[in-house]
């Protein structure tokens, strides 16, 4: 692909850069698009970087992505001045309302800041058929970040349970890593 010449001193664009969108570039689609085009876009990179790099980092990738997702979701979308069972609230409202998927938390170990989180009617995931693999590590990243950005400490998150493994819901566990 040939350089652009008049572009060479443009600066870099970076996820905030991509999300600041004009809506009248979509004056008659509108600013949504229907799961199934989100999950061609997913699966058909998921299956790209899987046959180029291996399943392992195609997660890895994707938990970054995830990550890199869940900081900008945190810093724009949620008020980090709330208290724990505010900011909660909050981040399952906005997940419901972005149809990421219905947040619920199961467990909270305010000592240690453990988690145990589901999603239903995950956009990833649910409704997938049986697949014998977890699927959600975007979610993963996504999660931790949040967790991360909200409490100042870094959190990862485990997938323990998914739709394509058989169950209803996803399920998350989140832990302070030291």
């Amino acid at each position: 692909m040939k350089d652009n010449v008049f572009l060479e001193d443009q600066k870099k664009f970076g996820l905030a850069d991509y999300m600041n969108f004009d809506i009248n570039g979509r004056e008659h689609m509108g600013s949504t698009v229907p799961l199934a085009v989100y999950r061609l876009l997913e699966y058909s990179v998921r299956e790209e970087l899987t046959e180029r790099f291996g399943r392992e980092i195609q997660a890895d990738i994707f938990r970054c992505a995830g990550r890199r997702a869940g900081r900008f979701f945190a810093e724009t979308m949620l008020d980090m001045t709330l208290s724990y069972h505010a900011f909660m609230a909050q981040l399952q409202a906005q997940m419901a309302e972005m149809k990421i998927g219905v947040l619920r938390i199961e467990k909270y170990e305010e000592k240690t800041g453990k988690m145990v989180l589901t999603v239903s009617e995950d956009a990833d995931c649910s409704g997938l058929p049986l697949l014998g693999e977890y699927v959600c590590n975007f979610d993963e990243g996504f999660i931790a970040e949040i967790l991360s950005i909200y409490t100042g400490k870094y959190y990862i998150a485990e997938e323990v349970d998914c739709w394509a493994t058989g169950d209803r819901v996803c399920r998350f566990c989140a832990e302070i890593k030291e």
